[in-house]
């Protein structure tokens, strides 16, 4: 994968395994597929790409259909494919919505007790997916569940003080996915060296506000619910985050592109999954917070 890209793609995860083994070239008498007729299940081709005495007894059609068949694709090879990253993204947004009407059949102490320890347990899972060298389905689709109760408590909480607040949030980050997808298929907008280097300096920029943030906030420094972020200062740093959120976004389609040109092991199509969610995880807590603080101001 591309390197500079999301953390979360150029981690221990793609390293030694951005390339998939090449597929065998078809030589004179070979089968396209790298097996050649005659073959045994399970015995291996000699050095010199042999069998070529086994052919000579096919018959012309025999061997005119075998030349016929297509190559080898990506899914017939082993290597990731948008069809297997576009999959398992669907099946871990369907467990995150899945983890997140748990909260709306329970009383609001529990959902809010559900929300802290979906939060809690989706960090410590992101943080294991990401540093995992290979990626773990299980411990991808947990995350997506665990992060499912925190965004499903947190939407209960601020639709009950803002109603409707939810279904914005949800439209509004489908809308900036769609956009983001659509620039980025149209080539107008790229995750080049220089952009990216911007958006490292910005991310740690607004890391390190939200950590003074929330001490602040445990501390008692501010008694307002979204602590230094209300206002029109809120407002700025909000719409700040989702442009962050959408580049990240772009990262990630430049990384899952790059990832299926060059051949990467189809297995690393849940480390794609892995990272859409994240950023569309991330992507809506900024929205929901922004419209929540838009809607506290009125």
């Amino acid at each position: 994968m591309a390197l500079g890209g999301n953390p979360i793609f150029n981690g221990k995860n793609f390293r030694g395994a951005t390339q998939a083994p090449p597929v065998p070239q078809a030589q004179y008498g070979q089968n396209p597929y790298g097996q050649a007729p005659g073959r045994a299940p399970g015995q291996v081709m000699d050095a010199q790409g042999g069998w070529m005495a086994q052919q000579q007894n096919m018959t012309h059609d025999q061997l005119q259909q075998m030349y016929n068949q297509p190559a080898a694709g990506p899914a017939e090879t082993g290597r990731m494919t948008f069809d297997d990253v576009i999959i398992k993204t669907a099946a871990c947004l369907g467990v995150l919505v899945a983890g997140a009407a748990v909260t709306l059949f329970v009383s609001m102490s529990l959902a809010s007790l559900l929300m802290i320890v979906g939060a809690l347990g989706g960090f410590v899972l992101a943080l294991v997916n990401t540093f995992k060298k290979q990626p773990s389905p299980a411990l991808i689709l947990a995350y997506a569940a665990l992060e499912g109760l925190f965004l499903g408590g947190l939407t209960r909480v601020l639709d009950t003080m803002y109603p409707g607040v939810g279904l914005q949030a949800v439209v509004g980050t489908l809308s900036v996915f769609a956009v983001t997808l659509l620039l980025f298929k149209s080539g107008k907008v790229r995750a080049t060296p220089k952009a990216m280097k911007f958006f490292m300096i910005a991310i740690a920029g607004y890391a390190l506000f939200s950590v003074v943030n929330l001490v602040m906030m445990l501390t008692g420094l501010t008694t307002e619910p979204f602590g230094l972020r209300s206002g029109i200062i809120g407002v700025v740093i909000g719409v700040l985050a989702i442009g962050l959120a959408a580049f990240s976004l772009i990262m990630d389609f430049t990384s899952i592109e790059e990832g299926v040109r060059n051949g990467a092991p189809e297995r690393f199509s849940w480390t794609a999954a892995f990272g859409l969610t994240v950023t569309l995880v991330w992507l809506y807590v900024e929205i929901i917070r922004l419209l929540a603080i838009l809607r506290g101001d009125d």
